[in-house]
């Protein structure tokens, strides 16, 4: 809820694999729209299905722990055909993954497609760096990079409930 009126928005986040980016991104969101008050359908999943079923890579949720949010029961999926009708808006971590939704996305989708950071001052069309083959550090500058593009995307779906109460 948001000034009093529930407004629905679903958003998907969309890495490779499903176990680092979109896993932490979809808890950082969570976690920033229950203090924002924004209702939200929320998941997150891989364009590809090396992982499947499995929970985030150990480093991510550390990394989310470290910060006060739990994604250790998230578990990796494969995007699916009903996405691009389930949520408004499908979010990509990087070029890679948003050409591969554009593709897979038919023709009639609903879902609308960006990159996490194309919301964020001067960021437009950057990637998050995808920390799966670096240390604990580069897992730690995703989730900083993360946490713009999610405020970014708070402040945006904010703005978007707004015009739709007017």
């Amino acid at each position: 809820m948001h000034g009093g009126i529930e407004h629905k928005f679903g958003v998907l986040f969309v890495c490779l694999g499903n176990i680092c980016r979109s896993p932490m991104a979809e808890g950082a969101f969570r976690a920033a729209a229950q203090a924002r008050e924004l209702a939200c359908t929320l998941d997150s999943a891989g364009t590809a299905s090396y992982h499947l079923g499995s929970a985030p890579d150990p480093r991510a949720i550390a990394v989310a722990q470290r910060h006060g949010i739990d994604i250790a029961g998230q578990a990796a999926r494969q995007v699916e055909r009903d996405d691009f009708y389930r949520y408004s808006h499908i979010i990509a971590m990087d070029r890679a993954n948003l050409e591969t939704l554009r593709t897979r996305a038919p023709r009639n989708a609903t879902a609308r497609l960006a990159m996490l950071m194309d919301v964020v001052e001067g960021q437009r069309g950057q990637p998050v760096a995808d920390p799966y083959y670096g240390d604990d550090a580069a897992f730690e500058t995703a989730w900083q990079v993360i946490n713009r593009g999610v405020d970014g995307w708070i402040e945006k779906l904010l703005r978007e409930a707004a015009q739709q109460s007017a």
